[in-house]
């Protein structure tokens, strides 16, 4: 199903809900006091080149409040824009299935009696955080609500996947995929344009190959640098080429019209902390960077999944 408009030549999330649901819903970030295996020891302690020494992934609610204070407090903010809605629980910081059964059995089910207008679970993870029981847990979840588990790939090309510290490669990733599909949960995958080293022609490579898998979404970011990461002390040591907001909005453009029209677009952009931004400074302006995207496609009649050169596995 396609939901295009005449501001937007892609599938958006915004739009794809509104069908879905027949009303605005809003994902609400909470924290589940998770950690990830490339942080705590089991692969390593250095995490992601891009990730925070302190912690990456803080987002959304504080951890050292229960989720339904964390819930609280910010569904209270969002009605203050938005009186009219529904709301999708998200575990975002870190990797959320990396934990013991009993735990996630009981976040995932508290998550969804937070409130009587949740009709959704949004699950981001890494792929190689799973398991025969975590599989099995999550069919049984995605029976009760609309389930969906967001992954980290960043790139298909295993050798970024090693310069970035990842911590598994492609295969790991694909197979996840699968063993996902098989219990039709939908699956979301995280990309990023401009890390160290990535060509434009890679960072297309990556967008052609999503097609080859069924998955239900795409979330597109660009890399920038923050305070208190590896990737900070690499860049100050020795400045490399980041994309221009001009590069940028080009290859996420030829991307969108790579990509399979069934895939919802969840995101065409990141959304970095001012406090802590190193570089590009034209990140801080996701809405300029969405606008872009927009003028660019309207303006040379460019829609998603035009130069997509597969089949649908609708």
């Amino acid at each position: 199903m396609i939901f295009f408009t005449d501001e937007k030549h892609y599938n958006t999330l915004n739009n794809f809900y509104r069908h879905r649901f027949n009303t605005k819903v809003f994902k609400i970030a909470l924290n589940g006091g998770f950690t990830c295996p490339n942080r705590d020891g089991k692969i390593s302690t250095a995490g992601c080149i891009f990730c925070s020494d302190s912690g990456s992934g803080e987002f959304g609610g504080d951890k050292h409040f229960s989720l339904k204070e964390q819930f609280t407090t910010i569904k209270a903010m969002m009605e203050k824009k938005w009186k009219v809605g529904k709301y999708i629980v998200y575990f975002q910081s870190f990797s959320n299935t990396y934990g013991p059964i009993k735990k996630l059995r009981r976040l995932y089910n508290e998550a969804l009696t937070l409130d009587e207008n949740i009709i959704g679970l949004n699950i981001g993870t890494r792929a190689d955080c799973f398991s025969e029981e975590i599989y099995d847990l999550l069919e049984e979840i995605n029976k009760k609500t609309y389930l969906t588990i967001e992954l980290g790939l960043q790139s298909v090309h295993d050798k970024t996947l090693v310069q970035i510290n990842r911590g598994h490669n492609l295969e790991i990733f694909i197979n996840t995929v699968s063993e996902l599909r098989k219990r039709d949960i939908n699956v979301v995958v995280h990309i990023i344009n401009g890390l160290p080293g990535e060509t434009e022609e890679m960072m297309l490579e990556t967008a052609d190959f999503l097609n080859t898998l069924d998955i239900q979404g795409v979330k597109i970011h660009m890399l920038y640098i923050t305070h208190s990461t590896p990737l900070s002390r690499i860049y100050i040591k020795k400045p490399f080429k980041l994309l221009t907001l001009k590069e940028y909005v080009s290859i996420t453009v030829k991307q969108l019209c790579l990509l399979n029209d069934n895939i919802i677009i969840h995101r065409v952009t990141g959304d970095p902390d001012r406090n802590d931004l190193i570089a590009p400074e034209w990140t801080l302006k996701k809405f300029i960077v969405a606008n872009e995207i927009d003028k660019l496609m309207r303006k040379n009649k460019l829609y998603q999944g035009m130069n997509y050169r597969g089949e649908s596995h609708e």
